[in-house]
């Protein structure tokens, strides 16, 4: 089971960057799909980008695509979220995630969680 522990949530204003970070534990890494997810209060979880294991494929929500990036570096075990032009409703805890095959195409797939980390963006 790989072990994953998230970091660079934090406050920022409308309109600001934040880069977050997914550590993640395994001698198996690049064969894993890793993804983003994000959890408002009061709603539910939901899928926000994923990258394949080799970093062929990229897949974004919608409702983030031209503003964040994921890319991923196999040789640190790491995972990144390049968020840009923040918004308010952007507002969420963030989980890294950890897809059970290599591809990332499927949010259903993904099986391995971390513990979250905060990103408020103030109006």
């Amino acid at each position: 089971q790989v072990q994953l522990v998230e970091s660079g949530g934090g406050l920022v204003q409308a309109g600001g960057s934040l880069r977050l970070s997914c550590a993640a534990s395994g001698r198996t890494f690049s064969s894993n799909a890793m993804g983003w997810f994000r959890q408002a209060p009061g709603k539910e979880r939901e899928f926000v980008a994923a990258i394949s294991g080799s970093s062929t494929s990229t897949y974004y929500a919608d409702s983030v695509k031209g503003r964040f990036t994921i890319s991923r570096n196999n040789a640190k075990n790491t995972v990144y979220l390049q968020m840009n032009s923040l918004k308010p409703e952007d507002t969420a805890v963030y989980y890294c995630a950890a897809d059970r095959g290599p591809y990332g195409g499927d949010p259903r797939s993904f099986g391995s969680w971390g513990q979250g980390t905060q990103v408020t963006v103030s109006s």
